[in-house]
């Protein structure tokens, strides 16, 4: 024989496999009641060996609604060619299909997290107890199918590589099929809407499905036209006939194409029913044909009745599934959900002073879900030595800090409101008291604490007041002064106050430096020349105290109790390192008297000597 005609060597299983292959035969010869291997291991052209077993699970309890066992089950075992991917559990039918944690109807998911519950050292025993405790549970009714995100297409991720990510917000249940439009946000990104946003939106059919489909969705535009039809494959073929549910797909799938521009993809969503609840917003799976398909699609001819007839190419074309990121009220829940800063979403905050704890600060309560955010800053630009420390780039120098840090929000989220607003002490503020959520004064500025000592006054104000700073020497020790609304002496009277209570207490030693005049040394000089003296902090000090500071006044949103917030970041040693102190007038506090607009701030006592 030629040498170009000699047969390609067979493929041998590795070290690792023939480990496992030895083990597995060795735990079947000593345990012959409960495992048998059935056969010679097979060898698939990408190394991995494929061997059946037995399982004997006649002692298997069942339970109602339980997955049913026969008295024996078999399986089949995919040993991968390495140790960093755990082997796999197949069947050998389709009977499991629909069962949670039933991959594509034959794979059983054994490993819910692999990098964190796969150890290769414990080998094909620890497979064998894995596969042993899903039957157990399976059997025993234990699975929540409610909770299997891909359950209802089959267990798994569509997603076909270099793809973009659909992203589906509107809170649209998509219960009938009708016509949406995608509309690209950058290369990578399209959203998915009931409405044309601009020239570049694109026609997609929805087409919402009877049933789930346990053996997933398919590869190939035939597979998954069978599958709309038959979910499980167990039906007789029957030739595609009018009003199935696939030909009503692919006529509207024909009709899209046919109204969107020669040449490009066109795209699809299937709303797939969840098998255990019916009742909630269906699964949205997306799909596309690549353009040469397409095109294929609006070539073929019109019929007055019956289904589409496509040409072979076009049946056997390889869906391109993309990831569908469904981000509806209805099925997401927010990460933050049950913690601090979860207080401010959808509120209106008012944040005056936009340095380097108000850069942060806006950044961090509108990841939180705040609805509007109203900035206020005295109209210095942004320079280059800010960077250090501040929330901006270099494409913000020169720009207004406000309007930069307005620009940066409205690029976190679509659905926030940011405008800019005066700076203290104008007119125009004394509306926060009543429109806004909170009010958050994070500019050290004397007027700027006086004006919110006015706000604090006005009778039956609805928003909580707060003045957030740091210390001037390290940047790592905060302080959250609060005026609930049931509180007539504003945050820079509760700072004094508190100041007198701190001083006289030595187990906030740490703290005294918070009242005290900054010493020589204590401040820097960022430029040569008269430069005003600033604080000491680097953005890892700013990002880290301001967070703390944000998540304590969270803690007070929903409940607000009048009185500062001492804290200190890990690394200074500081102890205590979080402490509240309440606040309680005194007969020498100035006392509350009706504001107008046009009434003048009342002079404030001294406060903390802080920077920001």
């Amino acid at each position: 024989m030629p040498d170009d005609q000699a047969k390609a060597p067979a493929p041998k299983a590795n070290r690792w496999q023939q480990g496992l292959l030895s083990d597995l035969k060795a735990l079947a010869a000593q345990h012959p009641a409960d495992l048998r291997v059935l056969g010679a291991p097979q060898i698939l052209s990408s190394g991995t060996v494929l061997v059946p077993i037995r399982l004997f699970t006649a002692s298997i309890p069942h339970v109602e609604g339980g997955l049913a066992l026969g008295e024996a089950e078999e399986f089949v075992l995919g040993l991968p060619p390495t140790e960093r991917v755990p082997p796999q559990v197949l069947t050998p039918h389709t009977r499991f299909a629909g069962t949670p944690h039933v991959l594509e109807g034959m794979r059983l998911c054994i490993y819910l997290d692999a990098d964190r519950e796969w150890n290769p050292e414990g080998g094909i025993p620890t497979v064998l107890n894995r596969l042993w405790q899903w039957l157990t549970d399976a059997a025993s009714n234990r699975f929540d199918g409610t909770t299997a995100l891909y359950h209802a297409v089959g267990g798994v991720l569509h997603r076909t590589d270099g793809t973009p990510t659909i992203v589906a917000r509107e809170p649209e249940e998509h219960r009938i099929a009708h016509i949406a439009w995608l509309t690209p946000r950058s290369g990578q990104r399209l959203d998915l809407s009931n409405r044309q946003a601009n020239e570049q939106s694109q026609r997609l059919p929805v087409l919402p499905l009877s049933r789930h489909l346990p053996l997933a969705a398919g590869h190939t535009l035939a597979a998954l036209l069978d599958r709309i039809d038959n979910p499980t494959l167990s039906e007789p073929r029957t030739p595609h006939q009018l009003r199935r549910p696939s030909s009503a797909f692919l006529t509207a799938l024909i009709h899209a194409a046919r109204r969107n521009p020669q040449g490009t993809s066109q795209y699809f969503v299937l709303a797939v029913p969840h098998p255990r609840l019916p009742a909630e917003p269906r699964f949205l799976l997306a799909g596309r044909l690549p353009a040469s398909v397409s095109d294929a699609l609006r070539r073929v001819p019109r019929m007055a009745q019956g289904s589409p007839v496509l040409p072979a190419d076009v049946r056997d074309s390889i869906i391109e599934w993309c990831y569908l990121s469904d981000e509806r009220e209805a099925v997401t829940t927010r990460r933050d959900v049950q913690r601090p800063v979860n207080a401010f979403y959808n509120t209106h905050v008012h944040l005056w002073g936009c340095g380097g704890i108000g850069s942060w600060a806006a950044e961090l309560i509108a990841r939180a879900g705040a609805a509007r955010i109203s900035l206020s800053d005295p109209g210095t630009p942004v320079t280059g030595g800010l960077l250090v420390r501040q929330n901006y780039t270099e494409a913000d120098i020169g720009e207004n800090k406000g309007v930069a840090l307005a620009k940066r929000l409205l690029r976190l989220r679509d659905d926030l409101t940011v405008d800019i607003c005066p700076s203290p002490p104008s007119p125009e503020l004394l509306d926060a008291a009543h429109q806004a959520d909170v009010v958050i004064d994070a500019t050290v500025s004397i007027t700027a604490g006086r004006f919110l000592d006015l706000l604090a006054r006005i009778p039956g104000r609805r928003a909580v007041l707060a003045q957030m700073t740091t210390d001037v020497t390290t940047a790592s020790h905060g302080i959250l002064s609060v005026s609930a609304p049931d509180t007539s002496h504003g945050p820079a009277l509760i700072d004094h106050t508190t100041g007198k209570h701190v001083l006289a207490n030595p187990t906030l030693e740490p703290y005294y430096s918070l009242w005290s005049e900054p010493q020589a040394g204590e401040e820097i000089r960022p430029t040569r020349g008269c430069s005003v003296p600033t604080f000491h902090g680097s953005a890892a000090d700013l990002v880290g105290i301001t967070a703390s500071l944000i998540s304590l006044l969270g803690t007070q949103m929903h409940h607000p109790v009048s009185g500062t917030h001492l804290c200190a970041l890990p690394h200074t040693g500081t102890e205590p390192a979080q402490h509240f102190v309440p606040y309680t007038s005194h007969p020498e506090d100035p006392p509350a008297a009706p504001v107008t607009a046009s009434a003048p701030a009342p002079p404030s006592p001294p406060t903390s000597s802080v920077g920001t």
